[in-house]
């Protein structure tokens, strides 16, 4: 299976979203990360037939996706950023109305669907309006529509936006299993999420791409300018205005710091094992913090 991005452009104007843009794709899970703005929106958009690009192809399997475009978007899972839903369906009764959109057959609806809740844990409240969903519970569904069709390519813009810590886990652990016989492009900007789960990482700025490589690739890239250092609080402002640092923790008076930095930042910093925040802040020129 293979997604292959050739040259792929989108102008709006005089401003151009995505540049030039190429890539290939195999099995695996990719986080495509980058600020607000940096192009990430437009280019899952351009995979699912939402726009069409001003200049280049895209290629599933060797085939332009204009040329196949229904069994292609068949192929695909998409959850949006801001996903919407019929708020009197139940859960339970939404997903089957999906499985009849999505051509699952009906005699399998009804285990696709029970499988489905399960995985993402809404079973016990399956009867229940989506409407009185609480926002995670509600991107809960989201992911499970995405998956009605047993997708080759699945693609999800920001999926845990709304998930509680408990929820990001067991969420990571279901596309860790689904990673092994289809492409997974993950797209967000809380880099914590991926740090783990990711085979590899896309790093998109200003809609070029600046890298796409495992994590320990970038991890080697930063590590000699990755440094931590304890410094007082009354320096603590000081510090942030005068280096890029991707986090603090407060104990007993003192920060110790995470800093990104070509210089050492004092006598008393000594270099730090880099994390994929200080690979973002070294690229983005700003951290997650989450």
């Amino acid at each position: 299976m293979r997604l292959t991005i050739d040259r792929l452009t989108k102008k709006y104007g005089q401003k151009i979203a995505l540049n030039d843009f190429s890539l290939e794709l195999e099995n695996g899970i990719y986080a495509l990360l980058g600020p607000n703005g940096a192009g990430k929106t437009t280019f899952i958009n351009m995979l699912v037939g939402i726009l069409r690009p001003t200049a280049g192809q895209i290629f599933f399997d060797g085939k332009s996706i204009v040329s196949f475009e229904r069994e292609y978007l068949n192929k695909i899972g998409f959850l949006p950023q801001n996903p919407s839903f019929y708020k009197q369906f139940t859960a339970e009764s939404f997903l089957k109305y999906m499985c009849l959109l999505k051509d699952v057959p009906k005699s399998e609806i009804n285990k696709r669907v029970s499988e489905l809740l399960d995985s993402v844990n809404l079973t016990e409240v399956k009867k229940k309006k989506i409407g009185k969903f609480s926002g995670g519970m509600k991107q809960r569904v989201g992911i499970a529509q995405a998956l009605i069709n047993d997708p080759e390519l699945l693609i999800l813009d920001e999926p845990t936006a709304g998930l509680d810590p408990k929820e990001r886990i067991r969420f990571r652990n279901v596309l860790s299993k689904l990673s092994k016989d289809r492409i997974i492009l993950l797209a967000t900007h809380i880099v914590s999420d991926v740090e783990y789960l990711a085979n590899k990482i896309i790093l998109l700025k200003d809609g070029a791409l600046i890298s796409c490589d495992t994590p320990s690739v970038l991890f080697e890239q930063v590590r000699s300018k990755v440094w931590e250092t304890i410094v007082p609080a009354e320096k603590l402002d000081s510090y942030l205005k005068s280096f890029a640092v991707s986090s603090a923790s407060y104990e007993n008076g003192q920060y110790k710091l995470h800093i990104v930095s070509e210089i050492c930042p004092s006598q008393n910093s000594k270099q730090a094992a880099p994390s994929l925040n200080d690979v973002y802040l070294d690229c983005f020129g700003e951290g997650d913090m989450s």
